[in-house]
Protein backbone atom coordinates (compact mmCIF):
# COMPACT_ATOMS: atom_id res chain seq x y z
CA UNK A 1 0.00 0.00 0.00
CA UNK A 2 1.13 3.52 -0.66
CA UNK A 3 -0.72 5.45 2.03
CA UNK A 4 1.04 8.52 3.35
CA UNK A 5 -0.09 7.61 6.86
CA UNK A 6 -1.28 4.32 8.32
CA UNK A 7 -1.50 2.69 11.71
CA UNK A 8 1.28 0.25 12.56
CA UNK A 9 0.12 -2.49 14.92
CA UNK A 10 2.74 -4.68 16.64
CA UNK A 11 2.20 -8.43 16.90
CA UNK A 12 4.22 -11.35 18.19
CA UNK A 13 4.16 -13.45 15.02
CA UNK A 14 0.37 -13.27 14.57
CA UNK A 15 -0.11 -10.23 12.29
CA UNK A 16 -1.54 -12.31 9.44
CA UNK A 17 -3.95 -14.16 11.74
CA UNK A 18 -5.17 -10.85 13.20
CA UNK A 19 -5.49 -9.12 9.81
CA UNK A 20 -7.40 -12.10 8.41
CA UNK A 21 -9.81 -12.08 11.37
CA UNK A 22 -10.41 -8.33 10.98
CA UNK A 23 -11.02 -8.73 7.24
CA UNK A 24 -13.55 -11.51 7.87
CA UNK A 25 -15.30 -9.67 10.70
CA UNK A 26 -15.53 -5.96 9.88
CA UNK A 27 -17.03 -4.32 6.80
CA UNK A 28 -14.69 -2.45 4.44
CA UNK A 29 -11.74 -4.52 5.68
CA UNK A 30 -9.24 -6.60 3.72
CA UNK A 31 -5.78 -8.12 3.71
CA UNK A 32 -3.86 -6.54 0.83
CA UNK A 33 -0.34 -7.95 0.98
CA UNK A 34 1.84 -10.22 3.05
CA UNK A 35 5.57 -9.49 3.13
CA UNK A 36 8.16 -12.04 4.18
CA UNK A 37 11.44 -11.17 5.87
CA UNK A 38 14.35 -10.98 3.43
CA UNK A 39 16.68 -12.09 6.23
CA UNK A 40 16.74 -13.18 9.86
CA UNK A 41 15.49 -10.62 12.41
CA UNK A 42 15.35 -10.52 16.22
CA UNK A 43 11.99 -12.30 16.48
CA UNK A 44 12.08 -14.45 13.34
CA UNK A 45 13.85 -16.03 10.45
CA UNK A 46 14.24 -15.28 6.78
CA UNK A 47 10.97 -16.12 5.02
CA UNK A 48 8.74 -15.60 8.08
CA UNK A 49 5.85 -13.14 7.72
CA UNK A 50 7.34 -9.77 8.68
CA UNK A 51 4.55 -7.33 7.77
CA UNK A 52 0.95 -7.46 6.56
CA UNK A 53 -0.76 -4.59 4.74
CA UNK A 54 -4.47 -4.50 5.58
CA UNK A 55 -7.41 -2.21 6.18
CA UNK A 56 -9.86 -2.24 9.07
CA UNK A 57 -13.11 -0.47 8.20
CA UNK A 58 -11.30 1.63 5.63
CA UNK A 59 -8.37 2.51 7.91
CA UNK A 60 -5.01 1.53 6.42
CA UNK A 61 -2.89 -0.59 8.77
CA UNK A 62 0.42 -2.36 8.81
CA UNK A 63 0.76 -5.42 11.01
CA UNK A 64 4.36 -5.84 12.14
CA UNK A 65 5.55 -9.14 13.58
CA UNK A 66 7.97 -7.42 15.91
CA UNK A 67 8.09 -10.06 18.63
CA UNK A 68 7.15 -10.14 22.31
CA UNK A 69 8.77 -6.86 23.40
CA UNK A 70 5.66 -4.65 23.18
CA UNK A 71 2.01 -5.37 24.03
CA UNK A 72 -1.18 -3.58 23.02
CA UNK A 73 -2.83 -1.42 25.69
CA UNK A 74 -6.14 0.39 26.04
CA UNK A 75 -4.27 3.60 25.19
CA UNK A 76 -5.08 2.70 21.58
CA UNK A 77 -8.41 1.29 20.47
CA UNK A 78 -10.65 1.08 17.45
CA UNK A 79 -14.02 2.70 18.12
CA UNK A 80 -16.68 1.10 15.95
CA UNK A 81 -19.98 2.98 15.51
CA UNK A 82 -22.83 0.50 15.19
CA UNK A 83 -26.33 1.20 13.92
CA UNK A 84 -28.41 -1.33 15.85
CA UNK A 85 -28.30 -4.09 18.45
CA UNK A 86 -27.83 -6.83 15.84
CA UNK A 87 -24.66 -5.19 14.51
CA UNK A 88 -23.45 -4.44 18.04
CA UNK A 89 -24.01 -8.07 19.07
CA UNK A 90 -22.41 -9.50 15.92
CA UNK A 91 -19.19 -7.50 16.24
CA UNK A 92 -18.92 -7.84 20.02
CA UNK A 93 -19.61 -11.57 19.92
CA UNK A 94 -17.16 -12.10 17.04
CA UNK A 95 -14.36 -10.57 19.09
CA UNK A 96 -15.29 -12.33 22.34
CA UNK A 97 -15.98 -15.71 20.73
CA UNK A 98 -12.60 -15.61 18.96
CA UNK A 99 -10.62 -15.66 22.20
CA UNK A 100 -11.33 -12.06 23.19
CA UNK A 101 -12.24 -10.59 26.54
CA UNK A 102 -15.15 -8.40 27.63
CA UNK A 103 -14.55 -5.19 29.51
CA UNK A 104 -16.74 -2.31 30.68
CA UNK A 105 -18.78 0.31 28.83
CA UNK A 106 -18.69 -1.29 25.39
CA UNK A 107 -14.98 -2.07 25.45
CA UNK A 108 -13.55 -5.47 24.64
CA UNK A 109 -10.15 -6.83 23.75
CA UNK A 110 -9.39 -9.24 20.91
CA UNK A 111 -7.20 -12.29 21.43
CA UNK A 112 -4.15 -10.32 20.27
CA UNK A 113 -4.69 -7.73 23.00
CA UNK A 114 -6.02 -4.94 20.76
CA UNK A 115 -8.87 -2.95 22.32
CA UNK A 116 -12.17 -2.25 20.60
CA UNK A 117 -15.03 0.06 21.57
CA UNK A 118 -18.24 -1.28 20.08
CA UNK A 119 -20.28 1.91 20.41
CA UNK A 120 -23.84 2.16 19.14
CA UNK A 121 -24.52 5.56 17.57
CA UNK A 122 -27.49 6.02 19.92
CA UNK A 123 -25.10 5.83 22.90
CA UNK A 124 -22.62 8.33 21.47
CA UNK A 125 -25.44 10.72 20.55
CA UNK A 126 -26.99 10.39 24.02
CA UNK A 127 -23.84 10.94 26.10
CA UNK A 128 -22.89 13.95 23.96
CA UNK A 129 -26.39 15.44 24.05
CA UNK A 130 -26.69 19.14 24.77
CA UNK A 131 -29.42 18.14 27.24
CA UNK A 132 -27.22 17.51 30.28
CA UNK A 133 -29.87 15.41 32.07
CA UNK A 134 -30.20 13.09 29.06
CA UNK A 135 -26.43 12.80 28.77
CA UNK A 136 -26.11 11.98 32.49
CA UNK A 137 -28.84 9.31 32.41
CA UNK A 138 -27.31 7.66 29.33
CA UNK A 139 -23.82 7.86 30.82
CA UNK A 140 -24.97 6.35 34.12
CA UNK A 141 -26.70 3.50 32.26
CA UNK A 142 -23.59 2.87 30.15
CA UNK A 143 -21.42 2.67 33.26
CA UNK A 144 -23.33 -0.44 34.40
CA UNK A 145 -22.82 -2.33 31.11
CA UNK A 146 -20.22 -4.49 29.45
CA UNK A 147 -21.69 -4.89 25.94
CA UNK A 148 -23.98 -1.93 25.26
CA UNK A 149 -27.72 -2.60 25.42
CA UNK A 150 -29.36 -0.12 23.06
CA UNK A 151 -32.86 -0.59 24.52
CA UNK A 152 -31.53 0.27 28.00
CA UNK A 153 -29.78 3.38 26.64
CA UNK A 154 -32.97 4.46 24.87
CA UNK A 155 -34.95 3.93 28.09
CA UNK A 156 -32.40 6.03 30.03
CA UNK A 157 -32.67 8.82 27.43
CA UNK A 158 -36.46 8.89 27.89
CA UNK A 159 -36.03 8.97 31.66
Amino acid sequence: MNNKNRICLWYDGTALDAATFYAETFPDSAVHAVHHAPGDFPSGKQGDVLTVDFTVMGIPCLGLNGGPAFKHTEAFSFQVATDDQAETDRLWNSIIDNGGQASACGWCKDKWGLSWQISPRVLVDAVTSSDKAVAKRAFDAMMTMTKIDIAAIEAAVKG
